[in-house]
């Protein structure tokens, strides 16, 4: 191993980048609080400084995968649709495979100039996370509880709210609600079958009601429906913590774009003219869209490539400087803190500041954890949950 490497994969080098990024979060999102008060006063001011703020988080992630991982992203997609990603507002469709999938997604609209603006449909528990959870708030993120009955009318109107936002966006969705397991796709084929629906060999049944919901608040707002697929070369496991480790990982995205990390993606742009506005015909649009992601993912590991064209966006340095600047504002402090309490020879003090770096690193390492497939969400494993659309 060489000498980067070796320092890429020491637990010291880990805590002081997660230190970076916890201190440097709760800064920003204390800076975020202040910014309430711009809310009745002038609405779009303060979401154009909380996507720049929410950049200045969701950046370092980013920085991870981009620069210290050094993993390589290729992104298949049509040329002649290539040059309206960023410059248009869009629903992005993207499975839920891999344990760094959200990562992935970010990088992509981090090449395209989104990456603060950027929406998702997320779980309400994450809405309680430091740091990130608390980011999304102040980026008017949709929040849910997952149980339809309750999430509608929530949901719909936090929607509507979007479409005045004064910045392009892209909306992720993973219209499958949970993230891939071998239990979930048994459960979730037995579903099919009941309901006479074409089951699926690499994805779980989509839950249609959250996107029909979506192209109807967004229409005349979104443009387009990217449907992406996210793979990794040579049968590699991502994980948060292999990045972290600094592991180089190839991951393919097929967009109808290619991306250059270490994974690999195919796609393609749907104008939304082309998804029905009935609940029900969107509903079955949205359940051939999952047959066709299917054939592609079966392409795909029957050739090892997507069928469109590669381009590679090219990587912009705006990630490595904010975590720099982050870097340079924080760690010195921290390094004059700790010389200061070794020169002072207490017991107490050193006691003290152990304890700090073990809990740093129980909580870091719970951090990481909520992304472990392992630790991931039982929605999905019952039954009855998997009846609703």
């Amino acid at each position: 191993m060489d000498i980067v490497g070796f320092l890429k994969s020491q637990f010291i080098c880990h805590l002081l980048i997660c230190y970076i990024f916890i201190v440097s979060g709760l800064i920003i999102n204390f800076i975020q609080l202040f910014t309430l008060i711009l809310w009745p006063i002038n609405k779009q001011l303060f979401r154009r400084i909380n996507c720049r703020l929410a950049y200045c988080i969701s950046s370092q992630m980013v920085m991870l995968l981009e620069w210290w991982s050094g993993t390589d992203c290729t992104l298949y997609t049509d040329p002649e649709s290539y040059h309206k990603y960023g410059k248009e507002n869009a629903i992005v469709i993207l499975n839920h495979n891999f344990e760094i999938d959200f990562l992935c997604g970010w990088n992509f609209c981090e090449r395209f100039g989104v990456l603060g603006s950027s929406k998702v449909l997320a779980k309400k528990e994450l809405s309680y996370m430091p740091v990130i959870g608390w980011m999304w708030y102040f980026l008017e993120i949709v929040f849910c509880k997952r149980k339809w009955e309750e999430d509608r009318k929530t949901v719909m109107q936090k929607l509507l709210n979007l479409r005045d936002y004064p910045e392009n966006f892209w909306f992720l969705i993973h219209c499958e609600g949970t993230r891939f397991t071998e239990q979930k796709h048994q459960i979730s084929m037995q579903v099919a079958e009941a309901k006479g629906l074409p089951k699926l060999k690499y994805h779980l049944l989509p839950r249609t009601k959250g996107f029909a919901v979506t192209v109807q608040c967004l229409r005349n707002v979104v443009s387009a429906v990217y449907d992406s697929t996210l793979n990794f070369r040579n049968n590699e496991n991502p994980t948060l913590l292999g990045v972290l480790n600094g592991k180089k990982y190839h991951a393919d995205l097929y967009y109808l774009i290619l991306f250059n990390f270490s994974f690999f993606t195919i796609g393609r742009r749907i104008p939304l003219e082309e998804v029905p506005e009935d609940e029900q015909e969107c509903s079955n649009w949205l359940h051939k869209l999952y047959q066709e992601k299917d054939a592609f993912q079966e392409e795909y590991y029957r050739t090892g490539a997507y069928p469109a064209v590669p381009i590679v966006p090219p990587r912009r340095p705006w990630i490595l400087l904010n975590w720099l600047f982050w870097a340079l504002l924080l760690l010195y402090p921290l390094f004059k803190l700790l010389i200061n309490m070794i020169n002072s020879g207490s017991s107490l003090t050193l006691a003290t500041f152990a304890f700090v770096i073990v809990m740093a690193s129980v909580g870091v390492r719970w951090m990481i954890g909520v992304t472990e497939i392992n630790k991931g969400s039982t929605y999905g494993n019952n039954d009855n949950k998997q009846k609703q659309k």
